[in-house]
């Protein structure tokens, strides 16, 4: 599975932005898509997941009511939209899938993922 992220940018604080995760390869492989972000000097963390057939989602605490996961299984594409945007939103952003069920769970771990895209960096200024 090839992903490609894109749709990051600069944007003020309270504004949105869309992010694009397209797949190709061996799609139908595919249990979940996940959207991670990583600040300068910090760790990689899980920001939101989707199951690819059912479209079961789950969200980081801190985005969780702004952010939302999408997917369109026609274009083999799933969408982060994100709102309400805060500073400490910004981050190099990217979107990972896995094959591994996991007993049914969306997972939080960016080790459970195993093809990663390249990032699509999202500045929010204050």
């Amino acid at each position: 599975v090839q992903l490609q992220a894109s749709g990051g940018g600069l944007v003020q604080a309270g504004g949105s932005l869309r992010l694009s995760c397209a797949a190709s390869g061996r799609t139908f492989s595919t249990y979940a898509v996940g959207w991670f972000r990583q600040a300068p000097g910090k760790e990689r963390d899980f920001v939101a997941g989707i199951t690819w057939s059912v479209g079961r989602t789950y969200y980081a605490d801190s985005v969780k009511g702004r952010f939302t996961i999408i997917r369109d299984n026609a274009k083999n594409t799933v969408y982060l939209q994100m709102n309400s945007l805060k500073p400490e939103d910004t981050a190099v952003y990217y979107c990972a899938a896995t094959s591994a069920a996991y007993g049914g769970a969306i997972p939080s771990l960016r080790e459970r993922y195993t093809y990663w895209g390249q990032g699509t960096q999202v500045t929010v200024s204050s």
